[in-house]
């Protein structure tokens, strides 16, 4: 179990001292904050089907990304360790190239219905030879996370949300998905990986950037 001082930084208790929260944070460690998964929370984490994962450059540029899925996108592997898949995106790869430069990541799991949330933080390493990539059709690497905390966070700020369908672009068993939009840019024709050249035209031709900007704001991508 992770005592307050492990938990928190100076800076942190500095303002715990200013705002009279001292004793409270002490006490929410010993309550809800501890350096593994707990059953409850490994079941509602591989319940999820999208998480928030945030990192941190070599530079210590942060950044935050939303990471969707099939329910399940998640594996707990034991109470000290989990993977998720990083599946094709804009080709930036930020949040994969900050877990190489630093490995120190946050991951926050959130239900929007009830509500409820989740974080996790630990540290990360990237592999696209992980034996998990067999259970992640579509995968283009494994990420692997030592946990370091897991803690239920307070979620009287979570503004309740209605869940309307799943992302066409999960992959399928397959690892097949559709060929999106943003791939048909004008643009980017001749900047996209040689296995996406040449799609657009049959996907229904190239777009202007002010065409994807239309199909965006009609709830296409």
């Amino acid at each position: 179990m992770l005592t307050a001082d492990e938990f928190y930084t100076n800076e942190q208790r500095k303002l715990q001292k200013q705002h009279d929260s001292e004793a409270l944070a002490n006490v929410v460690v010993q309550a809800i904050v501890r350096d593994e998964i707990e059953e409850p929370n490994i079941l509602f984490i591989e319940s999820r089907d999208f998480f928030f994962l945030s990192t941190v450059s070599g530079e210590g540029e942060p950044t935050v990304s939303y990471k969707g899925g099939p329910v399940g996108l998640v594996k707990v592997l034991n109470s000290k360790a989990l993977v998720f898949p990083s599946y094709d995106g804009n080709g930036m790869f930020k949040s994969m190239g900050n877990v190489v430069a630093a490995s120190k990541v946050g991951l926050l799991f959130i239900d929007l219905v009830t509500p409820n949330r989740i974080r996790v933080q630990g540290n990360a390493t990237i592999s696209a030879d992980d034996p998990e990539m067999k259970n992640y059709p579509g995968a283009n690497m494994i990420v692997r996370v030592d946990v370091t905390s897991c803690f239920q966070n307070c979620a009287r700020y979570i503004h309740k949300h209605e869940r309307v369908s799943t992302s066409p672009y999960v992959p399928d068993a397959k690892g097949e998905q559709p060929y999106p939009s943003w791939k048909r840019i004008d643009l980017v024709q001749d900047s996209l990986p040689s296995i996406d050249k040449g799609k657009a035209e049959g996907e229904g031709g190239t777009i202007t950037f002010d065409d994807y900007v239309g199909k965006l704001m009609d709830g296409e991508s």
